[in-house]
This record gives structure tokens, C-alpha cells and sequence, in this order.
């Protein structure tokens, strides 16, 4: 049986959403075991001049529990 958990975190980027999409989950992955989906919660951008200076990403990523895991 596989256990998921879900957990919210936001990316960024000053080039477009889907580079913050591609930096949060590699960010994520660094400290996150058996990442194995995201959905994309929300897309924002703040605008200065009538530009955008910044791109952001509230993203669920989902992961399996190893329940497998010992504790120390």
C-alpha cells in the first residue's frame, strides 16, 4: 500500500512560471524523497511599468511515505 503526502510550497523565478515550476521541484528534490506528482495551485507575477519583474508558483507536490524507513 502507498501512502502520499502533500505538502504546498511557491517558486519563483524572473524569467517565467515555468522555470519557478522547474526550480521548485528541483529545490524540493534535494531534501524530498519519491516526489511523484505537483499541481499547479496558483500563478501570480508582480508588475512594475507595466512589466513583469518576477514570476510565482504556489505548486502540491505530492510524495510517497517509505514505510520501509528506520528510524534512528
Amino acid at each position: 500500500m502507498d501512502i502520499k503526502k502533500h505538502l504546498i510550497i511557491t517558486g519563483n523565478s524572473n524569467v517565467s512560471w515555468k522555470d519557478a515550476i522547474v526550480k521548485a521541484i528541483f529545490e524540493a528534490s534535494k531534501t524530498i524523497d519519491y516526489i511523484t506528482d505537483v499541481k499547479i495551485l496558483e500563478q501570480r507575477a508582480s508588475i512594475d511599468g507595466g512589466r513583469i519583474l518576477e514570476y510565482f508558483v504556489d505548486l502540491d507536490i505530492s510524495f510517497t511515505i517509505d514505510l520501509n524507513r528506520k528510524n534512528n
